[in-house]
């Protein structure tokens, strides 16, 4: 679901689109786990500003807290790209504020930080500088979903 000055998005989300925004959730909660990074992570957690006449459900999102009840909003937004057209959902996240969105498309993660009242597009997570966003990519096409992270939780350990 997403909104945007008064145009309203609904979805039924594919088992494709769901398992690839699935295990690439999973694989940043197993790199944080890794590195001790504090995090929570909170799915399709609503985010809306009514003044904004924004607002959307993510299709994972991340707060990086030791206390993440004090923050209002993720600090990573990311959304698998499956169809094209619609609403202009990065217009809803600068307009919602989140600091850092992905967008997954074709295999690929373009990174989007937000700087002032606009994103740039990054080569790498501003949250997670050392992630390697291309081998994430990789992975989210293995299946079962299973070897994906057995595989991604090897790598972590040797390197």
């Amino acid at each position: 679901m997403a909104f945007l000055d008064g145009a309203v998005e609904i979805m039924s989300p594919s088992r494709d689109h769901e398992g690839i925004s699935r295990v690439i959730g999973i694989l940043v909660g197993e790199y944080c786990l890794a590195k001790g990074i504090p995090f929570s992570a909170y799915g399709g957690w609503t985010q809306k500003k009514r003044r904004k006449k924004a607002g959307l459900e993510p299709d994972e999102c991340f707060v990086f807290d030791a206390n993440p009840k004090r923050k209002k909003q993720p600090d990573l937004a990311i959304e698998v790209v499956w169809t094209s057209g619609g609403i202009e959902k990065l217009e809803i996240y600068r307009r919602l504020q989140i600091t850092e969105v992905w967008f997954w498309e074709k295999d690929e993660i373009a990174v989007y930080v937000l700087e002032g009242d606009a994103y740039i597009t990054q080569e790498k997570s501003l949250r997670l500088p050392d992630l390697d966003l291309a081998s994430i990519c990789r992975l989210a096409a293995i299946e079962p979903m299973s070897a994906a992270i057995l595989e991604f939780r090897e790598r972590l350990k040797t390197g």
